[in-house]
C-alpha cells in the first residue's frame, strides 16, 4: 500500500496534503448532487402521492443498503483499492439520474420506479461513503483526524444540506428533468477531480480469507469494544429518529394543505438552516471537543437532537424551527468528528472498513426502519405525535452516557494500535 500520510510538524499545523484537498473537493461535488437529488426525489413523488406511508417509502429504500449491503462494503473496503471502489459507486450515480431524466420525458413516472432508482443510489452510496471514510487515516497522519474530518464535514453538509436543497428546490421548480440532470453532471465532476489523486489505496494482506471470514472479523473487533458498540448503538437510535422525523417533514412543510404551508423553495430554505449549523459545527467541534471534553459534548448533543426532531410536535413556525434545525446541525457535527475520528484512530487500518461498516450496519441500517415507522405512526397517530416520539426516545439515550466517560474513551484512544498502517 502506498502511504500518503502528511508529513507531521507541531499538532494541528501540518499540511494535510494535495490528496486529501483531491478528496475533499470530489467529496463536495458528490455531497452537492446528494443534496439536489434527495430533494428532487420527494417534491417528484408528491406530484404522484400524498400518502405519509409512500412518501416515507423513498427514504426506505434509500436507506435500505446500509441495513443490507454495508457489511458487504466494508470487506470490499478492505480487500479493493478504495478510491476505486469510490470511482465506481459514483459512476453509478451518473447513470441512475440520468435514467430517471428519461424515464421522466417518457411519462413512465411512478413511485416504483422512484423506489427502484432510491434504492440503487444508496448502494452507490453505501460503497462510496464506506471506502471515503476508510481511507481517510491513508492520507492524513491520526494527529490531524478531527481536523481533517471536520474540513470534510464542512464541505459535505455545506454541499447536501445548505447549497443542495435550495438549489434542488428552485431546479424542479424550473423543471423536474433539470432536478435529475445536475445531480448526474454533477457526480460526472467529482469522478474527474478523484482520479486526479494519485497511488493507491488498497491494504496489504498477508493471506486469503473467505469474504465471510472477513466480515466477522470486523464483527468481532466492533462487538468486543465497549466504547465504540456504545456509540454504535447511540447513533442508531440518532439516526432512527431523526429517518422517521424527516422522511414525511415535506408533508408537515409543503403545500398549503400542510402546516408550514411552505413553498417547495421555502422548504429547501428552511433545511438549509441545519446545513448552516453543520457548517459552523464543521469549524468549531474540534475547539469544543478540547475545552468541553469528549463525553460533555456527547451528552449536549444528546439534548441538541431531541430537540431537533421533537420540536415540529409543538410548534410548525418555521422561525421558531430554523434556530432549532440550526442547533441540532451543529451539534450532529460534533458528535460526527468526535466519534469518527475516534473510530479511525483506534480500528487497525486493514479493519477498517469492516468495522466501518458493521458501525454504521448499526448505526446506519436503523435509518430504513426509523423511516417506515415514521411514515406508520404519521398514518395512524398524526406527524405531532410522531415527531413527539422520536424525541422522548432520543432522551432516553442519556441512560448510556455512563460508559461514556472521558477517562474511558481516552483510555480506548490511548491503548488503540490504530493510525495509518
Amino acid at each position: 500500500m502506498t502511504s500518503h500520510v502528511a508529513p507531521v510538524g507541531e499538532r494541528g499545523r501540518a499540511p494535510l496534503g494535495a490528496s486529501y484537498w483531491k478528496l475533499w473537493i470530489s467529496s463536495g461535488l458528490s455531497n452537492l448532487a446528494d443534496g439536489v437529488f434527495k430533494i428532487a426525489l420527494p417534491l417528484l413523488a408528491i406530484q404522484l402521492t400524498q400518502s405519509p406511508t409512500l412518501i416515507a417509502g423513498l427514504a426506505v429504500a434509500a436507506t435500505l443498503p446500509w441495513l443490507f449491503f454495508a457489511l458487504t462494503a466494508g470487506a470490499l473496503a478492505d480487500r479493493l483499492d478504495r478510491r476505486r471502489l469510490m470511482l465506481g459507486a459514483n459512476l453509478g450515480r451518473v447513470v441512475l439520474p440520468a435514467l430517471l431524466v428519461v424515464v421522466v420525458l417518457l411519462d413512465f413516472g411512478s413511485m416504483w420506479v422512484l423506489y427502484v432508482v432510491a434504492l440503487m443510489v444508496g448502494v452507490a452510496e453505501t460503497v462510496h461513503d464506506t471506502s471515503a471514510q476508510s481511507i481517510m487515516p491513508q492520507m492524513v497522519h491520526r494527529d490531524l483526524l478531527s481536523r481533517a474530518n471536520g474540513r470534510l464535514y464542512a464541505v459535505e453538509l455545506t454541499t447536501n444540506q445548505f447549497v443542495g436543497p435550495p438549489l434542488g428546490g428552485l431546479l424542479v421548480g424550473i423543471g423536474v428533468v433539470a432536478g435529475f440532470a445536475v445531480p448526474a453532471a454533477l457526480w460526472l465532476a467529482a469522478v474527474g477531480v478523484l482520479l486526479l489523486v494519485a497511488g493507491t489505496f488498497r491494504v496489504e494482506r498477508e493471506e486469503k480469507t473467505t469474504l465471510g471470514f472477513d466480515i466477522a472479523e470486523g464483527l468481532r473487533f466492533l462487538w468486543n469494544h465497549r466504547i465504540l458498540r456504545t456509540l454504535a448503538v447511540m447513533t442508531g437510535v440518532f439516526n432512527f429518529a431523526s429517518s422517521a422525523a424527516f422522511a414525511v417533514f415535506v408533508l408537515f412543510a409543503v403545500g398549503p394543505t400542510s402546516t408550514m404551508q411552505l413553498s417547495e423553495v421555502g422548504f429547501g430554505l428552511l433545511l438549509t438552516t441545519s446545513a448552516l449549523g453543520a457548517f459552523v459545527g464543521s469549524f468549531v467541534s474540534e475547539w469544543a471537543e478540547a475545552r468541553l471534553g469528549r463525553s460533555k459534548s456527547l451528552t449536549l448533543t444528546i439534548f441538541g437532537v431531541a430537540l431537533f426532531v421533537g420540536a415540529p410536535a409543538l410548534t410548525g413556525n418555521p422561525y421558531v424551527l430554523g434556530p432549532v434545525l440550526f442547533l441540532g446541525g451543529l451539534l450532529i457535527v460534533l458528535w460526527n468528528v468526535i466519534t469518527v475520528s475516534l473510530r479511525q484512530r483506534i480500528t487497525p487500518n486493514r479493519l477498517l472498513g469492516r468495522v466501518n461498516s458493521a458501525y454504521r450496519l448499526l448505526a446506519w441500517g436503523t435509518m430504513p426502519l426509523g423511516a417506515a415507522a415514521g411514515g406508520l405512526l404519521a398514518q395512524w397517530l398524526g406527524l405531532e405525535a410522531m415527531f413527539g416520539i422520536m424525541g422522548v426516545s432520543t432522551l432516553a439515550l442519556l441512560g448510556l452516557m455512563p460508559v461514556l466517560t472521558d477517562t474511558a474513551i481516552a483510555a480506548a484512544d490511548v491503548s488503540s494500535a490504530g493510525g495509518p498502517a
